[in-house]
């Protein structure tokens, strides 16, 4: 059952289900919405306290007014948790960009942080990655970027501050001494070249290292979604990271 909250950015749309702590966070990818959850959040929800949430800007979460950065999301989540008196520890589970929000997220309140599930997670070097792309593809990116710029709401989308999120965990604290599970999906997206996909893949044995306590997962009949394709991995891989 979805629910609204009122927040001093806007409102906010979420699913929860209370069981008990360590609670788990779903931090969707970049501007996907809560559905991209629906073959774990049940399964997960019968043992566990659960939360999805929609960012400003999807779903029927309101449109965002002020940039979308890591460390504004990051305020509006620990904001949305304070809200609905959601106490820590809180299992972090971030997808793509949300993976790196939940990286963010992590160093920033260590303390109360039970543990850490990258899933197809965003490395901040995969920045990188864009100069691999062919020239057409680069073209067609800031040609679309210019459009997002005429919107009042879809100029502060979290796509185009990045770079910004990047540099603001440069300056964060250290990654806490935590349990870290890596998901890789290792079948390479069609449309990526190889150089490119190498360097994500290198980037992904990079996060496990963020703790001595890191594991990687490979998720090996997966491209970037293996919540979708390996539902059953990502749930036990969430579920040894609740109770290692």
């Amino acid at each position: 059952m979805r629910s609204m909250i009122k927040k001093k950015e806007g409102a906010l749309e979420y699913a929860l289900s209370v069981k008990g702590t360590p609670a788990i966070i779903l931090m969707n990818g970049g501007s996907g919405p809560v559905e991209g959850w629906h073959k774990i959040y049940h399964a997960l929800a019968d043992d566990f306290t659960v939360l999805a949430y929609n960012r400003l800007g999807v779903g029927k979460s309101d449109r965002p007014s002020s940039p979308q950065h890591g460390a504004a999301i990051v305020s509006s989540l620990r904001e949305l948790l304070d809200a609905i008196k959601l106490p820590p520890p809180y299992i972090l589970v971030g997808h793509s960009l949300g993976g790196l929000y939940a990286h963010l997220f992590a160093r920033e309140f260590p303390g109360h942080i039970a543990g850490v599930v990258l899933l197809e997670a965003s490395h901040p070097l995969d920045l990188a990655i864009n100069d691999t792309q062919p020239a057409l593809i680069r073209l067609i990116n800031r040609f679309l970027s210019g459009f997002d710029a005429l919107s009042p709401s879809r100029k502060w989308n979290e796509i185009h501050y990045v770079e910004e999120t990047a540099k603001q965990l440069e300056q964060a604290g250290p990654f806490p001494d935590i349990p870290l599970f890596v998901v890789t999906g290792t079948s390479k997206p069609p449309m990526m070249p190889k150089q490119a996909f190498d360097i994500r893949m290198k980037n992904q044995l990079d996060l496990v290292q963020l703790s001595k306590h890191g594991k990687q997962v490979l998720a090996t009949r997966s491209g970037h979604f293996p919540q979708f394709t390996e539902p059953d991995l990502v749930i036990q891989t969430i579920r040894e990271c609740v109770q290692p």
